[in-house]
């Protein structure tokens, strides 16, 4: 139990439900007995965990935001925030391989109408079917309005042409949401959302990209080449695919930070037990202060970090608009897995430099928070934005 979790002042509660206490515990356990024990091997072949997320989605973490009104638990982006910190705490690789439905599934949960939402998301409930969120292209990353790929319409239908990169899950997905401009002339006004199922004539998987951390989930790179899709797939108007864009990144960067900081606590976690094991000069490491005074920041940090998820997840669920705090999680976390994994393997010595041990790895893991869903930079762009140029919604 955390001292943020235990924590009350000033009449503001940080205590979890019971409900919640729960589902925590069942991540927790899935992750200790199903993901840890594949970690390595995934990591190092770079395998796609299919069993584990059959497992998983078995024992509903998949998915948990899809409404109940689609069959779904319809769980709050909170408790969602709950089991992503437990499942990547198991592993990020496949903590995320778990958990990227919910990035694909939400701009369908965020703009899809009631028959979209019974078409795309009601079928994720039954099997352990994957979806994807098709963003990202080889030269339009955080500059979204540099995207290339163009959807022109053509009657009821539209045709889309270009190419998507750094895609979670693509290589695996039943469907992936790809934004496309609709109208090229508006730049990111001019850029639309449309669900497109990967078994469409025209899409290719180009190239399952080799990683440096992260390495048990796929991440590929896709070609859209004349590729017809029916109007009806089409998420809101012509021109709000950037709105649905930046909303459904609003929703998950609390899940996505919320991994970090397992991350983070998984490192400490090893620290610690290594400390109090190795002993130098006739004492454990731990009772140097120079080690001691890492591992007292560690935790400092990872529980600031956590506070900022928890903040920015409740703010969501408030029905607040929480772009800011969401940036602030983001960025935060990303840069303490970053920082707590890196001086874990400082701690760890030479011992953490090999493949042996678990430290490297996570720290390999870690520095992909500070990448994607938005580079550490980009959110430090985003929060001054918010402080300089404030929205009153």
């Amino acid at each position: 139990m955390t001292q943020v979790e235990t924590a009350v002042a000033g009449g503001v509660s940080f205590a979890l439900t019971s409900e919640q206490r729960q589902l925590r515990a069942l991540a927790r356990e899935f992750a200790e007995k199903e993901i840890r024990p594949r970690a390595a091997d995934c990591d190092e072949h770079a395998t796609h965990p299919v069993d584990v997320i059959a497992k998983a989605h078995e024992v509903g973490l998949m998915n948990l935001h899809v409404p109940a009104s689609f069959g779904g638990s319809g769980l709050p982006a909170f408790d969602g925030m709950l089991v992503g910190e437990e499942l990547n705490w198991g592993c990020s690789g496949i903590g995320t391989s778990i958990g990227a439905n919910g990035l694909g599934a939400a701009p369908v949960i965020i703009a899809g109408t009631d028959d979209q939402k019974e078409r795309w998301l009601s079928p994720l409930l039954g099997d352990p079917i994957l979806c994807s969120f098709g963003l990202s292209e080889p030269d339009a990353g955080s500059d979204v309005a540099r995207m290339k790929t163009t959807a022109v319409r053509r009657g009821d239908e539209y045709l889309l042409n270009g190419s998507k990169t750094f895609i979670t899950n693509a290589g695996y997905a039943a469907w992936t949401v790809v934004f496309a401009k609709t109208d090229p002339d508006r730049g990111h006004k001019g850029i639309s959302a449309f669900v497109v199922p990967m078994d469409l004539p025209g899409v290719q998987v180009e190239k399952h990209l080799d990683k440096m951390g992260q390495r048990a989930t796929d991440t590929s790179a896709f070609a859209l080449t004349d590729v017809v899709v029916p109007a009806s797939n089409r998420l809101g108007e012509d021109g709000e695919g950037f709105k649905i864009a930046m909303k459904t990144l609003d929703f998950t960067r609390p899940g996505t930070a919320a991994g970090a900081v397992g991350v983070a606590q998984a490192a400490y976690e090893h620290a610690v037990a290594y400390a109090k094991e190795r002993v130098t000069f006739d004492v454990p490491i731990a009772m140097h202060q120079g080690v001691n005074f890492m591992i007292a920041d560690m935790a400092t940090e990872i529980e600031a970090a956590r506070l900022l998820v928890w903040q920015s997840a409740w703010l969501h669920d408030q029905g607040r608009r929480a772009t800011l705090q969401s940036a602030f999680a983001k960025r935060f976390a990303a840069d303490t897995a970053m920082k707590v994994t890196t001086d874990a393997v400082q701690v760890f010595g030479g011992y953490g430099y090999i493949k042996e041990y678990p430290v490297e790895k996570l720290m390999r893991d870690a520095k992909l928070f500070q990448i994607y869903e938005g580079t550490s930079q980009i959110q430090r762009l985003v929060i001054a934005k918010e402080i300089f140029l404030p929205r009153d919604d």
